[in-house]
């Protein structure tokens, strides 16, 4: 018995076929066309899954949760169209990173297995698909993508948006406004965004994070300093408990 092409297993996974020549390109990332001349990359098909995604997401969510506020719609969408939910799906339900079409510096540096590129992957696919097989045929792979994703986030709490969980958190604790300090590392087409969440009036950080936009490196800041403030969250609210105490029995005292 012959094992399927590999091909044909990335077929499986998204349900649909796609012409070789669409399929070369959804694939083809900006390096490999740089050290190709003429070669087209995904970019293009990126933008409009992107976009198809979004479309697809929100009317699934739109339709489960008549109840849910736009705000809880939209940090619920942006949690299961995230890079770290579509890389997911990159790797454990298309195994796509063998099948990257990489220049060979990025391919060295283990692109196959960024998050970044895997993210932009599953979104070129979708477009892909949808040049080939219009709306309805998308709409079928993104549901087979991404709906067990769409029913997961909304059992979750905090981690839906962690930076707006982290400020609630912090006026929780009687704690200032968290802030953001960013930095940028790397070349102008692989930056790298360095975030540190601080607060207080000495800026004490309580979590860094990084990504590939200002966004994703927050995001990851403000996670790790949720964490920390929870952590610590039944020792400062005894402190502002005993605090508030003492400050009653002084009041008391001078009456």
């Amino acid at each position: 018995m012959t094992e399927p092409e590999p091909r044909e297993e990335l077929f499986s996974a998204l349900g649909v076929t796609i012409s070789p020549d669409l399929l070369i390109q959804a694939l083809t990332h900006r390096s490999f066309s740089h050290e190709h001349p003429g070669t087209s990359n995904y970019e293009r098909l990126e933008f409009l899954g992107d976009a198809v995604l979004e479309l697809v997401s929100t009317e699934t969510l739109f339709t489960l949760h008549p109840d849910m506020t736009e705000g809880q719609l939209a940090k619920m969408r942006a949690k299961a169209v995230s890079e770290e939910a579509l890389s997911a799906i990159a790797r454990d339900k298309l195994h796509v990173g063998p099948f990257i079409l990489l220049g060979h510096g990025e391919a060295e540096s283990g692109g196959a297995e960024k998050s970044s590129i895997l993210c932009d992957i599953v979104e070129s696919l979708i477009g892909a698909t949808f040049l080939e097989h219009g709306i309805e045929g998308a709409r079928k792979v993104v549901h087979r993508l991404i709906d067990d994703t769409l029913a997961e986030v909304a059992t979750e709490g905090p981690a839906l948006d962690w930076k707006t969980s982290l400020t609630v958190k912090a006026h929780e604790l009687g704690l200032e406004e968290p802030r953001y300090r960013m930095s940028v590392s790397g070349p102008e087409y692989a930056q790298e965004f360095i975030a540190k969440a601080t607060i207080g009036p000495k800026d004490d950080i309580i979590g860094k994070g990084t990504g590939t936009s200002k966004r994703k490196a927050q995001l990851a800041a403000a996670e790790m300093a949720w964490h920390e403030l929870d952590r610590y969250a039944p020792a400062l609210k005894a402190a502002r408990k005993n605090g508030s105490s003492k400050h009653r029995r002084s009041g008391s005292a001078g009456n």
